[in-house]
């Protein structure tokens, strides 16, 4: 049976240069002792899939809200999909798989009830009391929310693992990542993740727009990068169902968006002459990025989204809906505390932080099906408290 050190030796030898080996992490907050078998990085990745707020993510929406069918993405669902890009990407570039899908599992982790909608909510409602934004919220659960252990809150994870979550979009001015070398980029590892998302979300949202009929893909022939997969498809998959040749279209603008990212960061670490983990977090705002001509596609299909998709009179109502809802539950926390929950007031109590911050943790970790429970036993008089 390998030793952890023999397989740190192991790692190091097949990743590239540039990629973050296990044994090179910075540690963690609190003082452990290393497992005899799992490297530093993958005890990170199992414990947020461990981890209460990951489960959550089964009962968060992306863009439908959970009610409205089966055969939608949830939080969970599309956080799989990104983690797959993502380990493709990492082995593809020699990067350390362990620590990328460690970030990719936790990058959603928190997100509010109601998708981007509830986030923008909760920001408005805690816009006084310091804002709420989602990558700060997933390092604060990691960091204080989640309770497994008797010496420390939190998940105790490794630097890197906390500096990708919280990093992995490009905006480095917020207060949350003072902590982390704001001046510099971080590695290739987390960067990817940003991508990953992206490239997960905009595919798996024209699969359930066209499967909720939201989309019809005659419009969706406009947009360059799912017109290029189709023509190739029809070519390829003579007579197939439609339904077939969907799949194998959305598989394919996947493939293309992925190839491109790959081909373009390698060329780029060559240019810039990369060749150390140093060398990649010099590099601002960071080295992973399409090449120009697919960043005007992916642009395109963005903006298609956004268009037919996400100010859908269907989804401009859930939205509303969310925002009334999460509005009404927040307001009557802040107004009468002891409406919530004991554990959650005994933070703000016993702990010292405010109510509004406990009150928008509270929130943000409901998945839609509470926060719709919640709504009723709260505001509907003929339902049991």
């Amino acid at each position: 049976m390998p030793t952890r050190a023999e397989l740190e030796a192991h790692e190091a030898s097949r990743l590239a240069s540039y990629a973050m080996l296990s044994r090179d992490s910075r540690g963690r907050r609190h003082s452990e002792a290393e497992h005899p078998l799992r490297m530093a990085f993958q005890r990170d990745r199992d414990r947020i899939i461990h981890s209460t707020a990951f489960r959550r993510l089964e009962y968060k929406t992306q863009v439908f809200v959970n009610h409205e069918g089966d055969y939608y993405r949830t939080r969970l669902t599309h956080t799989v999909e990104a983690a797959q890009v993502t380990r493709t990407l990492a082995r593809t570039l020699g990067l350390n798989e362990d620590l990328a899908e460690a970030v990719a599992l936790a990058h959603d982790l928190g997100h509010t009830p109601f998708g981007h909608a509830g986030e923008r909510t909760l920001h408005r409602l805690m816009s006084p009391y310091g804002g709420f934004e989602h990558n700060g919220q997933s390092l604060r659960i990691v960091d204080v929310l989640e309770e497994r252990y008797p010496a420390f809150r939190g998940l105790n994870l490794t630097f890197e693992v906390r500096e990708g979550i919280v990093k992995h979009s490009t905006r480095y001015d917020r207060p949350q990542v003072r902590e982390f070398d704001a001046d510099k980029a971080p590695c290739l590892e987390a960067q990817i993740v940003d991508f990953a998302d992206e490239i997960a979300y905009n595919a798996h949202d024209v699969d359930d727009g066209l499967k909720s009929g939201m989309l019809n893909v005659e419009d969706l022939r406009a947009v360059s990068l799912w017109n290029e997969a189709e023509r190739a498809v029809m070519k390829a998959a003579v007579g197939a169902s439609e339904h077939v040749r969907w799949y194998q279209s959305i598989r394919l603008l996947i493939d293309n968006l992925v190839s491109d990212l790959v081909s373009t960061l390698q060329a780029r670490l060559r240019d810039e002459g990369i060749e150390r983990i140093d060398d990649v977090r010099r590099v601002k705002p960071r080295l992973v990025e399409f090449s120009p001509a697919m960043t005007e596609r992916n642009v395109e299909l963005k903006a298609f989204l956004r268009d037919h998709l996400y100010t859908h009179h269907r989804v401009t109502r859930m939205t509303q809906k969310a925002d009334r809802i999460m509005t009404a539950l927040f307001e009557l926390y802040l107004a009468e505390p002891k409406q919530l929950p004991p554990h959650v007031t005994r933070r703000a109590r016993d702990e010292g932080e405010s109510v509004p911050r406990v009150i928008a943790d509270y929130i943000a970790g409901m998945t839609d099906r509470f926060a719709l429970e919640e709504y009723k036993k709260l505001f509907d008089p003929y339902e049991r408290v």
